[in-house]
């Protein structure tokens, strides 16, 4: 094992007033550290002398802690290199450790205090990662194209930033956002996707999942109850849930959400959630009529649209489609886009354009929560947009999903079109495979992961059990020959399940 560079010691703590000796206290610390963990094999110590002046005693002790320790092989010393933690701890000291840990544990008999969390704690740990969302491969969804991102242009952009900064670009932020990117952002959501909004209205956040939050704890109190798409988004679901929402699931079709069965029943609603241009995960759009008795119904009624825009840029059927927030002329609608999607989920940059009046409590609440998004990420993105790169970025993705998408879905329905029923084509990185009745979604997924293919069971969008499972496959992140290949292994995880 190499050695590893001299690193930050954790604080060491001297009692002079023990009866114990100075090197006798030093020798222990050592030895617990390293026995433990917090010392890590290889890891290079101070040196003796340096020690001590940190320490503030005479050089004389530590000399004896290090003596003892090397001897004990703790320790060891290289010449040239100075003195590091032992690659190999002794076996004795390990199982002192054991011995030490059980002493410090519960006693037999003996009653501990219930680990308690709160309630909100407890709706959300049931939401434990999948095997299937640690997997970069094939379907894959929500991955753009990341072998197609132009990382040169991007890189040459942030060392621009990066190199000679201003104090205003590392000092604290704007819990809205860097000025400059919220005014890019207005700009650009105004031409390509009608959004009516200025820059005080935009709100730059980390990712889209920091304004779903945002959204909950802002605009809901415990027990509200929430219209959410049945199957839905269930990031979206898992954060109204934190709030304490109550969940209301309302059924989508071809035309998309209908909330027409649910007004005619009536009851308090507070917040509607939908994604109207491009249905996660079915891929329907939201037809005119619909989207005016949502609108109408929020205006009587006073309650909050939330709208997620979350990759509406890739439409190959026809034009994109305008989003809902454009037609909103009460103010009700809250509209939630990402970039981490379009270009790179590790980019962290997401933004939503609030209503005039809930700017402060947005702002306020952001500040609270994280206080403000990376100001050197901010700045670089409003160059990649001022300068084009994003607009180009977008054209030629829109082009290379379009390819994806069609070397999938025929590689399907010549490998699979005997089994799989493929939906909502039109738009997006990803489209939905029913399975057959009675089809275990779960367990293909499960064993598509096992054999390093990425697949998202459709029954977990679901809040009530489904009639029918499927598999959502997204298209972006791998090439056409990849995806074609996947497909033959997929057939082997639905034939086993």
């Amino acid at each position: 094992m190499p050695r590893v560079a001299a690193s930050f010691l954790p604080p060491i703590v001297l009692d002079r007033a023990s009866p114990a000796p100075m090197y006798r206290q030093l020798y222990e610390w050592f030895r617990r550290s390293i026995i433990e963990g917090r010392l890590r094999p290889g890891q290079r110590v101070p040196s003796t002398r340096g020690l001590a002046t940190e320490l503030g005693i005479s050089r004389i002790p530590v000399l004896g802690a290090f003596e003892q320790l090397l001897a004990e092989g703790y320790l060891e010393a290289f010449v040239g290199a100075g003195t590091c933690v032992a690659r190999s701890i002794p076996d004795e000291g390990l199982r002192a450790a054991a011995a030490g840990t059980r002493a410090r544990g519960q006693e037999p008999g003996e009653r501990r205090a219930l680990r308690r969390v709160s309630r909100r704690g407890a709706r959300v740990a049931h939401a434990s990662p999948h095997p299937w969302t640690s997997i970069l491969g094939p379907f894959r969804a929500t991955l753009p194209a990341l072998d197609a991102f132009p990382a040169e242009v991007w890189g040459k952009i942030v060392a621009r930033h990066a190199r000679r900064p201003p104090p205003s670009m590392m000092a604290y932020g704007d819990a809205k956002g860097y000025l400059p990117l919220r005014e890019a952002i207005a700009e650009y959501l105004g031409v390509a996707r009608a959004v009516q909004c200025d820059a005080s209205q935009v709100l730059v956040t980390t990712g889209s999942q920091l304004a779903l939050q945002l959204a909950a704890q802002v605009l809901l109190d415990p027990g509200d109850r929430v219209w959410v798409e049945e199957p839905g988004y269930p990031g979206a679901r898992l954060a109204f849930a934190a709030a304490g929402a109550r969940l209301v699931p309302v059924s989508v079709d071809p035309d998309g959400l209908d909330v027409s069965p649910h007004i005619r029943r009536g009851g308090a609603v507070r917040a509607a959630y939908i994604t109207p241009s491009h249905q996660y995960p079915m891929g329907m759009t939201m037809s005119a009529a619909r989207r005016i008795a949502l609108l109408n119904w929020a205006a009587r009624s006073g309650m909050w649209i939330i709208e997620d825009d979350y990759d509406s840029e890739y439409r190959f059927e026809s034009r994109p489609v305008a989003s809902l927030q454009g037609q909103d002329e009460d103010g009700r609608v809250l509209y939630i886009g990402t970039f981490s999607k379009v270009l790179f989920p590790s980019l962290r940059l997401g933004y939503m354009v609030v209503p005039r009046d809930l700017v402060s409590a947005f702002a306020a609440m952001r500040d609270a929560t994280d206080i403000f998004s990376s100001v050197l990420y901010q700045a670089a993105m409003t160059d990649f947009i001022r300068e084009g790169h994003f607009a180009r970025h977008l054209r030629r993705m829109r082009m290379l999903y379009m390819e994806r998408r069609e070397a999938l879905a025929g590689a399907i329905r010549a490998q699979m079109g005997d089994v799989l029923e493929v939906v909502g084509t039109e738009a997006g990185m990803h489209f939905v495979a029913l399975l057959p009745p009675g089809t275990d979604d779960v367990a293909i997924a499960m064993e598509a992961a096992r054999r390093g293919v990425s697949v998202i069971p459709l029954s977990s969008c679901y809040l009530r059990p489904p009639s029918r499972g499927g598999l959502i496959l997204g298209f972006g992140g791998a090439p056409g020959a990849h995806l074609a290949s996947a497909v033959g292994t997929l057939r082997q995880c639905v034939a086993a399940g």
